[in-house]
């Protein structure tokens, strides 16, 4: 059986091999956006967790092509903070306005999973959900928020910040899953493995 990861995401690779899995990746290439503008007033759970879907689902018939036996999982992340959810900011002015909002206060960590179950080639199963993670953010000064998005690093992530990169050294605490916040929730992972019947340490490389 192979795990098949819908994400370009280093992060969710990095996660997933060093917890003992080595998963094949496959690029769902989703319009994030325009998935979003077919929902009418989800919940902030309900739209990382249609997010997600739609990544996993993109990708079946690539899957099911090369394995007949898988499970693919697509993932999503969003920041909540002032019942705004945010997601990459793609830009430099972008990424420094969100510093701005969240700089000295708290928001929540969205992850939305879509785990999918292929047995002969044909998806037989599936299990959904989410995790949220309090992240209490640092006040750096606008030096240190311009060092920060030189990197480039707040660009391409959920809420202009990593927890295991630069952005690490200003984050003061979080409540909840780290693996979430790097961007996939190992705890819901096994979980939702579990609903289509797969157990977790049967993916682990040995």
């Amino acid at each position: 059986m192979r795990f098949v990861l819908a994400s370009q995401s280093p992060a969710r690779l990095g996660v997933l091999r060093a917890a003992g899995v080595d998963p094949s990746v496959v690029v769902s290439g989703v319009d994030e956006d325009a998935v979003a503008a077919t929902l009418t007033d989800p919940s902030p759970a309900g739209l990382v967790i249609a997010l997600a879907v739609a990544k996993a689902e993109a990708v079946l018939e690539t899957v099911a092509g090369t394995h007949s036996d898988a499970v693919v999982v697509g993932c999503d992340s969003m920041l909540s903070i002032d019942g705004e959810m945010l997601g990459k900011p793609g830009t430099a002015e972008v990424a420094r306005k969100r510093w701005a909002l969240q700089a000295g206060r708290t928001g929540d960590l969205l992850t939305g999973h879509a785990v999918v179950r292929l047995e002969g080639g044909e998806p037989t199963r599936r299990a959904t959900g989410s995790h949220t993670t309090r992240i209490r953010f640092a006040d750096p000064s606008p030096e240190e928020i311009e060092a920060y998005i030189g990197t480039g690093e707040p660009l391409e992530v959920a809420g202009a910040f990593t927890l295991d990169g630069f952005g690490g050294w200003f984050i003061d605490g979080i409540d909840g899953d780290p693996s979430s916040v790097i961007g996939i929730s190992l705890p819901l992972t096994r979980r939702l493995l579990a609903e289509v019947g797969v157990s977790v340490t049967d993916l682990w490389s040995r």
